[in-house]
């Protein structure tokens, strides 16, 4: 007896959900958009697709910066005017040295500041970058961090080598594309990475 009313308590549950089924359908515009059945459309394999990528520099053909250069831009950092003294090298003829060409160094506000605040102990280093040839360019970020600064600038402007020997920078700098990093090692100076089109004659093999 118990499981007839079961079924017929079951039957008559089915026959008002179906009831209400058909005065609302799920695809009713009346329905909020949560509780509405959307019917999604198929993708059409033959159509474009439009997929939104960072743009790339336009200074970069393949893997080649076409903005580097005679005479080359060198951003100089803290650390490697300090490891140039050490080793007792002239900047700019050590530069002209390593890449064969004419090189402008480039000096930002916050390096000259980092260097201020070394106190006297780097006054010759100071001393180095007030020379004429050595370019000044302006910061507009608050504070003297220094690989910020130089990492956001290489960025934007594919035409700089970053003269550094701080680890933590190179690995910065090795993320973008196109630049190359100039170090101190073994009382010279040398070029990590660099165009082909615009390699030293010196390093390339016969």
């Amino acid at each position: 007896m118990g499981n007839k009313k079961q079924q017929k308590t079951r039957r008559v549950a089915v026959q008002k959900l179906a009831q209400l089924k058909r005065l609302v359908s799920l695809k009713d515009n009346r329905l909020k958009e949560k509780d509405r059945l959307i019917k999604q459309k198929k993708e059409d394999p033959t159509q474009l697709k439009v997929i939104e990528k960072p743009k790339s520099s336009s200074a970069l053909f393949f893997s080649y910066n076409t903005q580097l250069g005679p005479p080359y831009h060198v951003i100089l950092d803290t650390n490697f005017i300090n490891f140039s003294i050490k080793n007792k090298l002239d900047i700019l003829k050590s530069l002209m040295d390593c890449l064969y060409a004419k090189c402008i160094p480039y000096i930002t506000e916050c390096v000259r500041g980092e260097l201020e605040k070394m106190g006297q102990k780097y006054k010759l280093a100071l001393k180095i970058i007030k020379d004429d040839r050595f370019e000044r360019l302006p910061c507009m970020h608050k504070g003297t961090y220094a690989d910020d600064c130089i990492a956001n600038r290489v960025t934007q402007h594919k035409c700089y080598i970053v003269a550094t020997n701080d680890k933590d920078l190179k690995r910065r700098i090795r993320k973008i594309p196109g630049v190359p990093i100039m170090s101190v090692s073994l009382n010279r100076y040398t070029i990590e990475r660099i165009g082909d089109s615009f390699e030293p004659m010196s390093s390339r093999k016969s």
